[in-house]
């Protein structure tokens, strides 16, 4: 899995296009959200942001990705296509993913490979 397909960035919900490509793979052009040879045509380029900036939110739901936003920790997580988390679900495998912990250190799935681990997630609201 390409790790474009699954992002946890510090980073505001709202990001300069250029940075888009970085942290996710996909590249604003005139005829709309493109990586290689896809595109995804956006009639209405203001759904988007700006003209210098671009909405996370809005790019992961035009490209059918989950988002979750946490604005106070500057933390924004997209997660994979459609396709990749029904292969997911279907072989039972997680994909490869990185998070940090209760004091800023990130950690990978892939680091605890062939060990037995317990994933709690919670929130405090």
């Amino acid at each position: 899995m390409d790790p474009a397909d699954i992002a946890v960035v510090e980073t505001p919900p709202e990001v300069s296009a250029d940075m888009l490509e970085e942290l996710i793979g996909w590249t604003l052009k005139p005829q709309g959200l493109c990586r290689d040879e896809r595109c995804v045509i956006v009639p209405d380029r203001a759904v988007l942001g700006s003209d210098d900036s671009v909405s996370l939110p809005a790019v992961a739901e035009l490209l059918d990705r989950p988002i979750a936003v946490d604005e106070s920790a500057g933390l924004v997580a997209i997660g994979a296509e459609r396709e990749q988390r029904r292969s997911a679900l279907r072989d039972r495998k997680a994909p490869d993913f990185s998070l940090p912990d209760l004091d800023g250190t990130w950690h990978a799935l892939s680091d605890h490979r062939s060990k037995k681990k317990l994933l709690v997630a919670f929130s405090s609201w």
